[in-house]
């Protein structure tokens, strides 16, 4: 244990940061009497304190809790030192998400080097004053405050990929390739939906949609990369299972949003979501005087595509061959082929997968039931046996008739069994759109 006890002089109040702004703080020591005597100094202000009386009972309550805002960490503690938890914290977190303020009796020079090469954002050696620890306290808070409202506009999980630890840190031409599953989602119909509202609700209406999205994305280890007015487009750095369920959950979400929708007498929306994998460029574009985050691939457009075909097939969630090729346990999700896709602007065609898992519970029980009617209608269709495919699609159709891909193909295979394709067809389907 750190043997010198942390000093309790009771000086005048001092400033508290960020107005109207609430804190909690992480405590880490193994010492009872620096717990009380940190209680003493942060009583009455807008500090919740909670107390962790080792390196692993700190590591847990960070995972485990609400975000913690600060870490107050002591350094001498048996079994786990405070290098070592603050080693740990900072694999998860950056300096500029959660600052640890080190606090120590071991005051020497290279202590000090030591507890900043470890990850500290600031070292206070004990005995200290209240008003030294509060305006530590408060500077950082401010900082993270700060730090919290750039991330908004320049996601921390971009600068980690840079290998930052803050937006001050980037520099204009800094760029790292990566594989990542790109998500691109769209609002069905948001111009007719946007001439009934004021530009007020019309703010308020995109504004209660991203609030919805945002945290699932969040949730299943994405990031926001833009809003796009009425779109979102976000990346997934990890599994792409994590992608996939994440759009999964959010027409779930979707579907809660709409029933409360309803009751206020307002029409239900309808969301198409596109992924697509592959590797891309993260950077810094600009000039001397404006920068900005920027992604630079082609993926980026295939996962746009993705997203676009949505309203052709008539489906919730579509995803490229691509994205299933890197999908550990296909098995997982409920899924179809749709075919081969040529879409504008793209000279390879691209194989279209349904997650039907997306949409609404008597929709998946019927593709379900239809899956292997659909797969064998699909097949004579690419072997040109047109009559057969017709009357495969046709009987999808007799049971879900909300199928639209399946009104699609049959609306091609009886084109083509009356004026049959070019010998060199290959079945693809060539789209002019985005």
């Amino acid at each position: 244990p750190d043997p010198a006890p942390l000093s309790s002089p009771s000086p005048p109040a001092v400033p508290t940061p960020t107005d109207d702004l609430s804190f909690r703080i992480l405590a880490v020591d193994d010492e009872p009497i620096n717990h009380q005597v940190l209680n003493n100094h942060l009583a009455g202000g807008r500090y919740e304190l909670v107390h962790a009386h080792n390196g692993q009972e700190a590591l847990r309550l960070l995972a485990e809790q609400a975000p913690f805002h600060l870490v107050l960490l002591d350094i001498m503690m048996p079994q786990m030192s405070g290098f070592e938890v603050c080693q740990q914290i900072r694999e998860k977190h950056l300096s500029s998400e959660l600052p640890v303020i080190m606090l120590s009796a071991k005051n020497q020079v290279q202590d000090l080097v030591s507890g900043l090469a470890y990850g500290a954002n600031d070292y206070i050696a004990k005995p200290f004053s209240r008003d030294e620890l509060l305006a530590r306290i408060n500077t950082h808070l401010d900082l993270h405050h700060i730090n919290t409202a750039t991330a908004r506009f320049v996601p921390t999980e971009f600068l980690r990929a840079l290998g930052y630890q803050s937006i001050t840190d980037l520099r204009l031409g800094d760029q790292v390739h990566q594989e990542v599953t790109v998500f691109f989602s769209d609002i069905r119909g948001y111009t007719e939906l946007a001439e009934n509202m004021t530009p007020e609700e019309n703010f308020g209406f995109v504004r209660a949609y991203a609030r919805r999205m945002g945290p699932v994305i969040r949730e299943y280890k994405g990031f926001v990369n833009q809003y796009l007015g009425d779109g979102i487009m976000a990346l997934f750095p990890g599994d792409v299972a994590y992608a996939i369920q994440g759009a999964i959950v959010m027409q779930d979400v979707i579907r809660s949003y709409n029933q409360q929708r309803q009751e206020h007498d307002r029409p239900p929306i309808r969301v198409g979501m596109g992924l697509h994998t592959g590797p891309l460029i993260m950077g810094i574009i600009g000039d001397n005087s404006r920068t900005d985050a920027a992604i630079i691939s082609d993926t980026v457009n295939t996962a746009a595509r993705m997203e676009g075909l949505t309203k052709f097939f008539g489906a919730n969630l579509l995803a490229s061959e691509t994205t299933l090729a890197n999908l550990s346990e296909v098995s997982r999700f409920n899924h179809r082929y749709l075919g081969q896709v040529q879409v504008k602007g793209r000279q390879q065609p691209t194989g279209v997968y349904e997650f039907y898992d997306a949409d609404p519970d008597y929709l998946q029980t019927l593709k379900w039931a239809t899956r292997e009617t659909f797969r064998e209608a699909l097949e004579a269709y690419f072997a040109r046996d047109f009559g057969r495919a017709a009357q495969g699609f046709d009987e999808v159709l007799a049971i879900n008739g909300d199928d639209m891909a399946a009104a699609k193909y049959l609306g091609l295979s009886q084109t083509y069994q009356i004026s049959p394709p070019e010998p060199d067809w290959t079945g693809v389907i060539r789209l002019d759109t985005k």
